[in-house]
Parts: C-alpha cells; sequence; structure tokens
C-alpha cells in the first residue's frame, strides 16, 4: 500500500467515491474526503496531507480561495494540490495555477488519468526517491537542493510551488541554454502534457516575483522561449 496520504475536497458524493474507489485500488488507503472549503483548511493541518485534490466549485469558500489560504499558511504552504474543476476555459486554468495548484484536471476525467497525475505530482514532490535525490547546484546567490527541496537565495528561503521548483531547477541546471515552453512542460510534467504556453508564462511571472531583486535571473528569449542567465 502506498504511504501518501490523500485529501479529497469535493461537495459531490458520487465523485468523492469514485475517487477513492479508484485510488484505493491503486494501493493508495489513507484517503480523507470533506466537501467544503473551511473543512478542507482545517484537514490541511490535522491530516496533514502529502496532496489535496481540491474541487474549485464548492459551496461557500471557493477551490481557489483555499488555495490561496494554503500557499500564505507556511504549515501547508508546500503541499502539492491537483484542481479538479468543470471549467476548461484557459482563463480557468490559469488563475488556478496563479493562486499555488500545481495541476489541474477538467471534468469529467478518467481515473486512469486522475492516478497517474496524482503519481507525477508526488514524485515531483518527493525527489528524494528518485536517483537524482542527492542533487545540489549553485548559482551565484541560488543555492537548490533537489532532494530536501530546499532552494535559498541570498541565505533566505524560497516558498515556491512543486512546479516552481521543478522549473526553476530545470533552467538553473544549464545556464544560458534556451528551453521552449513545450519543452519546459515536457520536462517538468511529462509529455503531451495539456498546459498552455500562456500557463507557462504564468508560472514564470510568478518565480520572478519570488525571486525579487534576482528577478533578472530568468530571461526571455523572444519568440522561443525561457533561459536561466549565465554568470
Amino acid at each position: 500500500m502506498a504511504k501518501e496520504k490523500i485529501l479529497v475536497v469535493e461537495d459531490e458524493e458520487a465523485i468523492q467515491e469514485l475517487i477513492r474507489y479508484n485510488l484505493n485500488k491503486e494501493g493508495f488507503d489513507r484517503v480523507r474526503l470533506c466537501d467544503s472549503g473551511e473543512e478542507a483548511l482545517t484537514q490541511a493541518q490535522e491530516f496533514a496531507p502529502d496532496l489535496i485534490l481540491l474541487d474549485l466549485m464548492l459551496p461557500g469558500m471557493d477551490g481557489l480561495s483555499v488555495c490561496r489560504r494554503l500557499r500564505r499558511d507556511a504549515r501547508t504552504a508546500s503541499i502539492p494540490v491537483i484542481m479538479l474543476t468543470a471549467k476548461s476555459e484557459e482563463s480557468d486554468i490559469v488563475t488556478g495555477l496563479e493562486v499555488g495548484a500545481d495541476d489541474y484536471l477538467t471534468k469529467p476525467f478518467s481515473p486512469k488519468v486522475l492516478v497517474a497525475r496524482i503519481k507525477s505530482v508526488l514524485r515531483r514532490a518527493n525527489p528524494a526517491e528518485t536517483e537524482e535525490s542527492g542533487s545540489t547546484l549553485r548559482r551565484g546567490a541560488l543555492f537548490m537542493n533537489r532532494g530536501t527541496r530546499e532552494a535559498r537565495l541570498d541565505g533566505v528561503a524560497l516558498s515556491l510551488t512543486c512546479s516552481e521548483f521543478e522549473i526553476l531547477y530545470l533552467l538553473a541546471r544549464r545556464p544560458g541554454w534556451v528551453f521552449t515552453r513545450s519543452q519546459i512542460v515536457n520536462e517538468v510534467k511529462g509529455d503531451d502534457y495539456p498546459v498552455t504556453e500562456r500557463a507557462v508564462d504564468v508560472q514564470m511571472v510568478s518565480l520572478r516575483r519570488k525571486l525579487g531583486s534576482h528577478s533578472e535571473l530568468i530571461e526571455t528569449v523572444r519568440g522561443v522561449g525561457y533561459r536561466f542567465a549565465q554568470e
């Protein structure tokens, strides 16, 4: 059985049970369900899940508000979040990524795809179990340790989402090398991942904001993609 704990935040009971059934079938037996945003915030602290499946359309506090609150709290800021939404418009997806979600699925979704996405996000969130677990790098003021998920700038810890960490690590490994948006998606999330170019741009805006006075470390190559500045 998988050791990871998963919190499912979904107000439709039939979908709750469908998700739990498929997760249990795949070995995830530590699954907790809740049906409101307020309860999700409480369970995120009490249950301390390794991943949260978060529906956007919830009664009361919606999923976007929940995600914002999770990212603002140091106790829950690093928990990976996969959005579940009936909305498939690019603007809705971009908004979810802007507030800190790591991934998304639009309803109706295939249970197999759901499980695959969960496993992918968990792998990215726990690289200590991969062959690159000991990988560290230093690029001027930036230090990153992929095994411990530690990122520091001028000695100060950076609060990065799972996706932001992986993108920054990818770019920083090869300063001066230009990555297209599609290459970034494929390297970080896997082949054929349905993220738009606009969504990649959103991640870069967020990263630059968190890098603050060092935002110039990420350079835009007009018409091509992005690169990490050479020293």
